[in-house]
């Protein structure tokens, strides 16, 4: 009997996002979470990242689900195009499939399989049993994992957070974590993105007392308020609000605008249908009346907040008289982002409150001591942190031997990396295909595209075009080069510029008998010239694109 138990990691450490691990025992996969992560400004023309699946690809038939821990897009996003390729049911929240449901609409011939679970629930998927736990977060629907497998019991908290006080009245069911860990848990992963942090996070309800403050102090103005659209218990408290001061609601944003019906649906957000308006009809109501809830809160460039704070949303033209909350703060790499739309906000004479001014977002991660809570609920034989860049992981680390683990016990998993376990032991026992894949409008690439090359090629040094007309019979230049570039030279000095990289190209032809040697060889001593001559001059590698034209 094989006794060893397989975790692969495709996704989710030693970076923000685009989670995905599978756990293998023999011929059975199961997959946890298929996320996402939004391309930084080294992947110019990208729209998402998602993880390379080569390796569950390559083990097709042992998949058997994909498990969905919550419904950010950092867990769900990579779904269109995982199951494109692997025919295998999924399973989560009501909220999580919702969530999944809407986002496949624009993939209509991707066929699934959707089973919605709750916490208490209990799967059986060949050798492994899965039972679902509640655990609070900043998106209603989150669930932890313990996996009972041949070797021992997983448990996996997924992103997670203790809130005492939690909106709906559910806590995070310590108790359970609790009865497993005197059972005996063999492997925690456990997330680690708050693991810097001290303390404890602060209850969801504690921002409902801020924007109570703020709406209490600020009715005679239009009020905005910008969060995650996937935030729901915010959600909830925002249009509680906006009823109980009397103010009609404005919902901006495609994602604002699909989660909030889904939320409705299914019952996780409830409001009266008479208080939202049509964003078109905001001009009949005063600015005591209204309240617009918008996307932008991380500073995207085609976001309804983002547009408005650039003059170019049709329906909203901003004005002193406005106030605009910014419920979220930065994730880690959008602060600049973020603070443009701000400063810009403030230039059109709006007011401005964000998470450096009051206290308008909590974090949906367990801090420092909710770790050390669930590590002393579980207490596992080993441990590998999960969900974070390595400092996070390392850090994380750290904790679980300040709390007494032996580092023996303890892997810090990086990308693509296998780890076998057994009953008593856990090694890593080497690598598997592992990475980024690109999604490009409706392409799909890797880092090593020429695509991807030539866009950052073109977005440092430009282009340069060079047209060439040679007579095939005489093999002599019949008239001046033409020249265009993009992005290689300064106006003033392209005048000069263009008249010596002409002479240029007209020397390097004289060099060679053109009647005798084919196009191509002539287009590559053009580019390989000009490219010289370019570097001489501005001490950049263009893109140069060359044309020969024979008569």
């Amino acid at each position: 009997m094989n006794s060893k138990v397989k975790i692969t990691f495709l996704g989710g450490v030693g970076e923000i996002g685009k989670n995905m691990t599978a756990i293998e025992y023999e011929d059975e996969i199961i997959v946890i979470d298929a996320g996402l992560t939004f391309p930084g400004d080294d992947l110019p023309g990208i729209d998402i990242v998602i993880p390379d699946i080569s390796y569950l690809l390559a083990n097709k038939d042992k998949v058997k689900a994909i498990i969905l821990t919550h419904g950010h897009e950092d867990h769900i996003g990579a779904l269109p195009f995982v199951l494109q390729s692997l025919n295998v049911p999924i399973y989560g929240s009501r909220l999580t499939l919702a969530l999944v449901e809407s986002k496949m609409k624009e993939y209509p011939k991707v066929k699934y399989k959707a089973v919605s679970v709750k916490a208490k629930n209990v799967l059986k998927l060949g050798n492994f049993t899965i039972e679902f736990i509640h655990v609070n977060h900043s998106i209603a629907g989150a669930l932890a994992l313990c996996i009972s497998t041949p070797v021992g019991n997983i448990v996996h908290t997924g992103d997670f957070k203790v809130d005492y006080e939690a909106l709906d009245g559910k806590t995070t069911d310590l108790a359970r974590f609790g009865e497993l860990g005197k059972k005996g848990v063999n492997l925690l992963l456990c997330e680690s993105t708050n693991v810097c942090r001290k303390g404890f996070s602060m209850s969801e309800k504690s921002v409902g007392v801020t924007l109570d403050k703020i709406f209490e102090a600020n009715k005679e103005k239009r009020l905005f308020v910008a969060t995650f659209a996937s935030n729901i218990h915010r959600l909830q408290q925002i249009l509680d609000l906006a009823e109980k001061y009397k103010r009609k609601v404005a919902f901006t944003g495609r994602s604002m605008i699909n989660v909030s019906e889904v939320a409705m649906k299914i019952g996780e957000l409830k409001y009266d249908i008479k208080n939202i308006i049509d964003i078109d009809s905001i001009n009949k109501y005063e600015d005591k009346e209204l309240l617009i809830v918008t996307t932008g809160s991380q500073g995207e460039p085609m976001s309804a907040l983002t547009r408005m704070a650039m003059g170019e949303f049709k329906q909203i033209k901003l004005r002193q008289n406005d106030l605009i909350v910014f419920s979220a703060s930065p994730i880690p790499g959008n602060e600049k982002s973020v603070y443009n739309v701000i400063n810009a906000l403030y230039k059109l004479g709006a007011d401005v409150i964000y998470d450096e001014l009051a206290a308008v977002h909590v974090s949906g991660h367990a801090c420092e001591e909710e770790l050390k809570l669930m590590h002393n609920l579980v207490k596992p034989k080993f441990f590998m942190p999960v969900h974070g860049e390595f400092r996070h992981l390392k850090t994380h680390k750290d904790l679980a031997m300040r709390l007494g683990m032996e580092e023996r016990n303890i892997i810090l998993p990086s990308l693509g990396a296998q780890v076998e376990l057994s009953a008593n032991s856990m090694r890593q026992t080497g690598y598997v295909t592992a990475g980024q894949r690109l999604v490009d409008g409706i392409g799909i690439g890797d880092m090593d595209s020429n695509v991807l090359k030539e866009r950052l090629q073109l977005s440092e040094d430009g282009i340069c075009v060079v047209v060439v007309n040679i007579n095939n019979v005489s093999g002599t230049v019949t008239s001046d080069p033409f020249i265009i570039t993009r992005g290689v030279v300064y106006e003033a000095e392209s005048e000069e510029f263009v008249a010596d990289a002409k002479a240029a190209i007209i020397a390097s032809l004289k060099e060679q008998d053109l009647r005798a040697v084919e196009p191509s060889v002539i287009k590559n001593t053009i580019r390989r010239n000009v490219s010289n001559f370019i570097f001489r001059r501005t001490k950049r590698r263009p893109m140069i694109l060359t044309i020969v034209l024979l008569d």
